[in-house]
Parts: structure tokens; sequence; C-alpha cells
């Protein structure tokens, strides 16, 4: 394929952390100041076969300013917000949440043993959407386009289009109507022992890849992603991924960058310190969640 391939130029390795009601979990993204890939904020990976690491789940809790993508592998999650909806996230399903100017909503586990294992992805909004209406899309498994590659891997198209062995794939959430500046990419990649994917992502695009299961080397060098990390990409047009003994199985993560002010306080992400103030005194008076 040619094009510029992207090399690896940093690592965030994941670190454990514990959030909600105490839900054990390991955060690459957003474990540290800084620890950002515009406009990503975070990313969590919960994994447990213990029931005690994540029973207490999620209890009412707010947002506000950004996106919260909820990734199923294993188990069984509901949702439920203040504007009524309520959603069932299992293996192989997604929750897309907008929080814009504010929403308050709970994740709690629907099962009281066996694996729960999943991910959750922050993503900005930028200035002019940041007090947009909330919203929250429920995606199930089978809404989510997938194909096989050559050598007998796998491709989860959850966002964006991207282009695998000369297949075009359409995600179940994409762009196509402007609503996203960002023009996001989220894709589960899995690939079986020494298999070689590129992929092509737009020039353009920060890019990132969260190895969380197996062994993988990225780009022309071939360097090694840590497993259960977030590998940083240098700028380019194909992202090449070759699989260890065991196989790979990766997050690939891409969107245009905002390239503006971040300041967070918990669960909430402005532009301005005098936002995030405004945001405190909304939730503390009951406005946050209510129309604007």
């Amino acid at each position: 394929m040619s094009g510029i391939i992207r090399e690896l130029r940093g690592v965030i390795p994941s670190v454990p952390a514990s959030d909600g009601a105490g839900v054990k979990l390991r955060r690459s993204l957003g474990s540290a100041q800084g620890a950002r890939v515009d406009p990503f904020l975070m990313l969590d990976e919960f994994f447990s076969d213990n029931p005690d690491d994540y029973l207490a789940g999620f209890p009412a809790h707010p947002h506000r300013g950004f996106e919260t993508v909820t990734y199923m592998l294993d188990g069984h999650m509901q949702h439920q917000d203040h504007m009524g909806n309520t959603g069932d996230l299992g293996p192989g399903g997604v929750q897309w949440m907008t929080a814009g100017r504010g929403i308050i909503h709970s994740e709690m586990p629907q099962q009281t043993e066996g694996r729960m294992r999943g991910f959750q992805l922050w993503l900005n909004l930028p200035a002019s959407q940041k007090m947009k209406p909330a919203g929250y899309r429920d995606i199930t498994a089978d809404e989510i386009p997938e194909a096989k590659t050559a050598a007998g891997g796998m491709v989860r198209v959850i966002a964006g289009r991207i282009s695998v062995d000369g297949q075009a794939l359409a995600g179940a959430v994409n762009a196509e109507a402007g609503q996203w500046q960002t023009d996001p990419i989220y894709v589960d990649v899995r690939l079986q022992a020494g298999e070689r994917a590129e992929i092509p992502v737009p020039r353009g695009h920060n890019a990132f890849l969260y190895l969380y299961d197996g062994e993988a080397r990225l780009g022309e060098q071939e360097q090694a992603l840590p497993q259960r990390a977030s590998g940083l990409l240098t700028d380019g047009d194909v992202v090449r991924i070759v699989a260890g003994e065991q196989g790979a199985n990766l997050l690939l993560l891409a969107a245009r960058p905002l390239n503006e002010p971040v300041v967070q306080y918990g669960p909430f992400v402005m532009n301005t310190r005098e936002e995030i103030e405004q945001a405190l005194a909304d939730y503390r008076d009951g406005r946050l969640a209510e129309p604007a």
C-alpha cells in the first residue's frame, strides 16, 4: 500500500485506577495531566472475573462538554439517564453518549458473577458544541459492521470509514451529517498470529492504538507496543500492524484534532476555568441537565 506509514512515537502505559463506586480498571489516556491525544481525553479498560471489582458500578453522576463511548467485550451493563433513556449494553455492543450541556446518568452491572470487560473512551467536543443538547445512542453488536481480513483476522468498525484489504467499511457511527468536527474513527482490529494489516487513516488525524490482547509491532520499524498500553502514532496515511505469535487484538482510534484549550475538573471538560465554575454551579443548583 502506498503512502506514508505511521510510526510509533510514544507510549502511554495503562495504570491501575478506580472510578464510579469503586470499579477497578486500568487507565491509559487521562492517567496524568497532558496524557491525552487531542481530541481523545481518556481511555479506560475494565477487565475482571471477580464481581467485587465491578458490582458497585457507576451510580448516577454528571457530565458536561464531551462524549463518552462505552464498548463492551464481555458482560452486561445498563445505562439510565435523566432524559429517560435506558440502554442494555451486552457483548459487542456500544453506547455513544453526548453529554453536551449536561447529562446525569448511571451505568450499572446487570450480572452478579462472570467476566466484565470493556472500554470507555472520552471524546472531546469543540467549544461551539459543548453546550449542545445531550444525546444518547444504544448500538447493538449486530449493528456494528465487521469484515474478515484476507489472512483470517477481523475488523469491527464502530465509527468512521476505513478500507481493509480492498473492503470499504462504514461504521455504525459516522460524520456524514457533519455532527462531528473531529471526524472520529474507532475500529476493533483482531489479527491472527503473524498477520500484517495496513489500514488507511486520513493524514492530519491524530491516531493511537491500544493493545488489549496478544503482541503487536507497528510501522516500518516494527516497534513493539506493550500490552494494555496506548501507542501514539506519527502523522501519515497508513497504520501498519504486525501481529505476534499469539495474534493481536487492538483498538485503533483516530480523529481530527481540535487544537483548543482543555480545562477539566472531574466529569466536566470545558475550555476555560470560568466555564468549569459555571458547570459546578449549575450542577449544585440543579440546572446542569435542564434544557437550554
